[in-house]
């Protein structure tokens, strides 16, 4: 294995694509020259050959009220017909579209004909209950089939989905359901989390308690529900899933609705504490996940196994669990449960049973099972793997290598994707069988995609310079708005920089730098970048420091106010189990700090250092920063109910108290 010491080191790491995937890529290098000739009819051209339009579109984009785009405005579109009927049409119902697993390790598999039938009955249910076109519906629901189903049927009929993660409390449930004024929850009893059951369906009684919402039904899936324990239900609100849509015609005929139809609301967080509605719409946005899909994961449908990791719940599951991959006509796996249940060797053990060639998860995942060790992966056969993919946040160097090497075999091609929800699909990445990759860089934009590095009056900067990432351009998988909030969709995203000729300049929120040749690296969100002493310091840039030192298996690092400094750098970190003596000895923390200043500088030494045995993470397993910038001030505790563990965030504040 090559070892990256830092940032700087892995800039001079590269790994070509191997020959024979290089030479069966579905993506050519002519893309980027294809779309550098005629950007707006690159993206007409993808739209053409990628979806089934009900009625061809003229126009590409309508810039004329920037920032809010229209994309192939005047076409008209079935968003769960690409998925579904035109494969079956074209001779593919037999193709199986979902492989499920669930927790306990029951499983079910579903053809593209027999999913398509599921969502052509759940839109007659939804349609029999009342909803129409433009009506919101709230998903609260464990990653099932009937998750996707209720997607594509909700999307079938023209309205518009708010999926909320199945681990959001009943207040931010509660919250969601509020804002996008839902009119129909669709949820389930349980579901299994960690070898338990999750109560949802209690959840969203708490989160309707009031009884002053605009939702008129909940329609309950039954997954997981003690025998013995009974379930609250409300006569004529509360609905049984399989009995209601027992009733209902298998037949359902779609009709085209506008390319600019909404077709989802996903709630992010926001820096004033309230939820911002992501809204997406239809004909851009699938446009955008299904090319992002088919040549970011050199997708062959025809034999591929494909795997995201993600829960339905996050953008990702969105683009990349239900859509994109649908829409091209892939194979995919879902699983319900946590990697880790009830053996830490789960997923790999999945991988082995459905011969999985294409991999998608997070670079958290990655580093979990760093610290595990690579004897659990070793004892499942992963051969079946060709393409591995990182998503939701910098990949550190050395979690790359160690992903190639131990889960890839040192033979597949990685591609480290940078987007966001706002973005509806990958903006950044390299193309598996053209580019030549770089240990945590996401490199170049995808053909047809601008992206800037720029200061901050938004003046584009060189390379060997850091600065802030900017689109110029707009991108069909663009959001187009906050739900009910127009300016402050324009506040946040399009007044950070001057407009230019062509229109404002949208901001991503985090810091990015070229390197030598030209390549993005991701420095992570803005509020991330610290300065001390004036100097701009990449909390992401500390961490991979930390990691790639062979005590440490995972790292947060935070700035924290210093009247010196103005912040100082303060670091959290987990041993790897393997080296817990040598980590919890007598100045071991010094030696972290010394390599850190070494490798770096000795302007990111940390202040302090600490060894901690877990971080605080929510559900999916983002960290929480925050909460450890308000422990590191001295500040109280801000809102844990998002955390998996909440008594790790207290241990941690305990400990820097004392």
């Amino acid at each position: 294995m090559v070892e990256a010491t830092d940032d700087t080191r892995a800039e001079d790491l590269v790994f070509d694509p191997p020959a024979e995937f290089a030479a069966n890529a579905v993506a050519k290098g002519s893309l980027y020259a294809d779309a550098a000739q005629d950007r707006l009819g690159f993206w007409a051209d993808q739209a053409r050959s990628l979806l089934h339009w009900h009625r061809p579109f003229t126009q590409t984009l309508d810039w004329s009220e920037a920032p809010f785009a229209k994309w192939f405005a005047d076409g008209k579109l079935n968003v769960a017909y690409n998925c579904l009927d035109r494969h079956v049409l074209a001779g593919n119902g037999d193709r199986v579209a979902l492989l499920w697993e669930g927790e306990p390790g029951d499983s079910r598999r579903l053809t593209y004909a027999e999913l398509t039938a599921e969502v052509k009955r759940a839109a007659n249910l939804l349609t029999a209950l009342g909803i129409r076109q433009g009506d919101r519906v709230a998903i609260y629901l464990p990653m099932i089939p009937e998750a996707i189903i209720a997607m594509l049927a909700v999307a079938r009929i023209g309205a518009v989905h708010s999926v909320v993660f199945g681990g959001f409390s009943a207040e931010s449930l509660r919250a969601r359901i509020d804002d996008a004024e839902a009119k129909l929850v669709i949820t389930a009893d349980g579901g299994y989390r960690r070898g338990r059951v999750s109560p949802l369906k209690p959840a969203v009684d708490a989160a309707l308690e009031s009884g002053d919402s605009t939702v008129e039904h909940v329609l309950v899936v039954q997954r997981a529900w003690p025998d013995d324990e009974e379930l609250a239900w409300t006569d004529g609100r509360d609905l049984w899933w399989h009995e209601e849509i027992a009733q209902v015609d298998w037949e359902h005929e779609a009709q085209g609705f506008d390319a600019e139809n909404p077709l989802y609301i996903l709630y992010t967080s926001g820096t004033t504490g309230k939820p911002k509605g992501i809204l997406h719409t239809s004909g851009g946005y699938l446009t955008h996940v299904a090319y992002t899909h088919r040549n970011v994961f050199d997708l062959h449908p025809e034999t591929d196994v494909y795997w995201s990791t993600a829960d339905v719940g996050w953008v990702t599951g969105h683009s990349y669990v239900v859509y994109g991959p649908l829409a091209n006509g892939a194979t995919e796996v879902i699983y319900e449960g946590t990697p880790d249940t009830p053996r830490p060797g789960r997923w790999w053990e999945i991988v082995q049973k459905y011969g999985v060639t294409i991999l998608y998860a997070a670079p958290t995942a990655i580093r979990s099972f760093m610290k595990a060790g690579r004897e659990i992966p070793q004892q499942s056969d992963l051969s079946s793997l060709r393409l591995l993919g990182s998503v939701g946040e910098p990949i550190n160097p050395e979690a790359w290598l160690w992903y190639r090497e131990v889960i890839g075999g040192n033979r597949t091609p990685i591609v480290d994707t940078w987007w966001q929800t706002e973005t509806g699909g990958i903006m950044i990445s390299p193309l598996p069988g053209v580019t030549a990759a770089k240990p945590g860089s996401a490199q170049v934009p995808l053909p047809g995609i601008t992206v800037e590095v720029v200061d901050d009056k938004g003046r584009p900067l060189g390379n060997d310079e850091s600065g802030l990432l900017a689109i110029p351009e707009p991108w069909p998988g663009m959001l187009r708005g906050i739900w009910g909030d127009p300016q402050r969709f324009i506040d946040t995203y399009w007044s950070k920089f001057p407009a230019r000729p062509t229109g404002p300049v949208y901001f991503a929120g985090d810091g990015a730098r070229r390197d030598h040749d030209g390549d993005i690296w991701l420095l992570g969100r803005v509020d991330d970048v610290m300065n001390v002493s004036g100097h701009r310091l990449s909390t992401a840039e500390i961490e991979s420091c930390l990691v790639s030192h062979p005590w440490v298996a995972e790292a947060a690092v935070v700035g924290a106010h210093d009247e010196t400094t103005g912040q100082a750098v303060v670091a959290f970190v987990i041993a790897k189990a393997r080296h817990a003596d040598e980590a919890n000895a007598e100045g071991a923390t010094n030696e972290l700090r010394a390599h850190v200043a070494s490798s770096i500088g000795a302007i990111a030494r940390p202040r302090e250092l600490f060894i901690v045995n877990e971080l605080p993470k929510t559900r999916s397993g983002k960290i929480m920063r925050r909460l450890l910038r308000d422990a590191a001030e001295g500040r109280p505790l801000g809102d844990t109910t998002t955390l998996t563990d909440a008594t790790v965030m207290q241990a941690i504040a305990d400990r820097l108290k004392n």
